[in-house]
């Protein structure tokens, strides 16, 4: 017979780490006497990061004394307090690799059902004040569950812990936790994991994500879909930069320029999917230093060349570059195409919103769809401020009219006396909510999104609101990316820039979204905290090489591991939560 051990709560609280504030309520403290356990929580518990922690599916924490004591023998401890794993129930008993997710118990008058394993994050590591913390549960199948609260009621410790029912599959928590996060992933023990109505919504996510990228036969070495989108993993046409030679220019508005790349010998260049970008390398010249960036493919998928289209920034030093120096017959430097804002294949109804520039990917899913026949319902939306700034416009009208089913709507938010409504435009102002609302667009539809970051918001939330599913919205992010820092306390963004102190003499480490290069030293201990000395937004969340959050791009050199993930990332990525540069390195960040 299982038993309640101790009873563990704990508020939120800020607490000082390297520098920053981590608001967590991994700090728990057993209690005594009766506690009422509600839906969401027990009585005087909390969680700092909803986000991550908490919720319906993941009320209560458990975690075994077994384990205790294991963990006092790996790392050299003598004790243990309760609730130092984070957990509210401490048990004697319910071990991870017996316990089965849709398992039922009573305990008190509460009654629970288990949904999954822990997600293991760096604040279990705090609390232990052992870093390698989330890798080692994982790795050595102790990670602990979670249950659901499903009748409400009062627990103490020292009652027994009754199982009044088992789940379907019977599909231990240890065998789950290890589908997800270890690198096997058999196919038949996913499918069944998928079987259990009680497995928590994020991991069938999670594990949905993994047969639809086996099934789409990505490679054996494309990561892990459940864990990190890029893990989706198409296989990369080639490693690092190679040369292309400028073959065509042409100005597609006052403000952006369009370049063919072809491969210098005259060979077609692999197929890049609709809606991926090109990151380039311009070399070092008298006007300045090699420069990095990534530019979305505008150009028709599966062509001879690939087309990518720049416009003119005030103050960008590489958009500059293009438009006053590189000329028909220049190289470029090239990494493959990659990106997972991607369309996605299907005969359904598809959204293709743009604002400015923002075209560029949306516009190669169109030509996509163009050229695949098929009798698809295609919504073009764009806004632009007027005729002389609207790029691809021609070439737009043609590809609608070549659609059976296609529309476009084309906001010129200050046109000039000789844009031509109902010719060159068809709405005055932005591209909006209002608008979208009086379209009657299809709520069974994919969406593409593609613009300044408020674009995208304000469009997400009207497009929602009309009855779009939320994982149907896709959006694409020139420069970098938001951070994803779970728990820390906000703090006014900075800028990119040199870390401080004197600069290392290592391997040069180029954020390629962020522009910016800086000499490795190894003080910085991993290529994240070197990141995060140089206000890079990265994103993280376990920094032992297990979620996979940390996963990004990498576009040329190589990276060293310590400790080793506890499974590799897809070809052509890193997790610099736990790798430094082998050689200079260029990072999509």
């Amino acid at each position: 017979m299982a038993r309640l051990v101790s009873v563990n709560v704990g508020l939120p609280r800020d607490v000082p780490w390297h520098g920053r504030t981590v608001r967590t309520g991994i700090w728990k403290s057993p209690v005594t006497g009766p506690r009422m356990v509600r839906r969401l929580n027990i009585d005087g518990d909390g969680q700092g990061d909803l986000a991550g922690h908490g919720g319906e599916m993941r009320a209560v924490m458990v975690y075994q004394l077994d384990s205790y004591r294991y963990w006092q023998r790996e790392l050299g401890r003598d004790t243990f307090p309760y609730g130092v794993f984070g957990e509210n129930f401490t048990v004697e008993g319910l071990a991870d690799d017996e316990v089965c997710i849709g398992d039922r118990y009573r305990a008190g008058d509460a009654v629970f059902e288990v949904t999954q394993p822990r997600v293991t994050c760096y604040r279990v590591g705090m609390r232990l004040e052992e870093p390698r913390m989330p890798s080692l549960l994982v790795s050595h199948r102790r990670p602990g569950f979670y249950f659901r609260v499903i009748a409400e009621g009062e627990v103490e410790a020292g009652q027994d812990i009754v199982k009044i029912a088992s789940g379907p599959e019977g599909m231990t928590v240890a065998e789950v936790d290890g589908l997800l996060y270890l690198p096997e992933h058999p196919l038949g023990r996913i499918r069944r994991a998928l079987r259990v109505d009680a497995l928590s919504p994020g991991w069938q996510g999670s594990f949905r994500a993994i047969l639809e990228q086996v099934e789409q036969s990505t490679g054996a070495d494309s990561g892990n879909a459940g864990l990190s989108p890029e893990g989706a993993g198409r296989a990369l046409a080639w490693k690092g930069f190679r040369p292309l030679t400028v073959a065509r220019i042409s100005q597609e508005s006052r403000s952006v320029m369009s370049l063919w790349l072809a491969d210098p010998d005259g060979a077609a260049l692999p197929a890049a999917a609709p809606g991926q970008y090109l990151t380039v390398r311009l070399d070092a010249d008298s006007d300045g230093p090699s420069l990095v960036r990534s530019y979305s493919l505008s150009g028709r998928p599966g062509g001879d060349q690939y087309r990518i289209s720049v416009k003119q920034e005030p103050h960008g030093a590489a958009s500059t570059r293009f438009h006053t120096r590189v000329r028909v017959g220049d190289r470029v430097h090239t990494a493959a195409p990659r990106g997972s804002f991607v369309l996605a294949p299907g005969t359904g109804p598809v959204i293709l919103a743009s604002a400015g520039v923002g075209a560029t990917p949306v516009l190669a899913m169109l030509q996509a769809v163009a050229a695949s026949g098929a009798d698809r319902q295609v919504w073009w939306l764009h806004g632009a401020r007027d005729g002389a700034d609207h790029a691809f416009a021609k070439e737009v009208r043609h590809l609608i009219a070549g659609l059976p089913r296609g529309h476009a709507r084309i906001c010129y938010s200050r046109p000039r006396p000789e844009d031509r409504r109902g010719t060159d435009y068809t709405d005055t102002g932005h591209l909006s909510a209002a608008l979208t609302a009086r379209l009657d667009l299809p709520a069974d539809a994919l969406a593409y999104l593609c613009g300044p970051a408020a674009f995208m918001s304000d469009l997400t939330e009207a497009l929602t609101a009309q009855g779009l599913e939320p994982q149907n919205v896709h959006t694409e992010i020139f420069g970098a990316g938001p951070a994803v820092t779970p728990g820390i306390a906000p703090a006014k963004a900075a800028p990119p820039h040199q870390p401080a102190g004197p600069a290392g003499t290592g391997p040069a480490v180029t954020f390629a979204r962020s522009g910016l290069t800086v000499p490795w030293k190894p003080e910085y201990g991993t290529l994240l905290e070197l990141g995060e000395a140089c206000d890079v937004p990265v994103r993280w969340s376990c920094r032992t090489g297990v979620c996979h959050t940390c996963e990004s791009g990498l576009l040329a050199g190589a990276v060293d591991y310590d400790p080793d993930p506890v499974e590799p990332p897809s070809a052509g990525n890193a997790l610099i939560c736990c790798s430094r540069p082998g050689e200079d390195t260029v990072l999509d960040l």
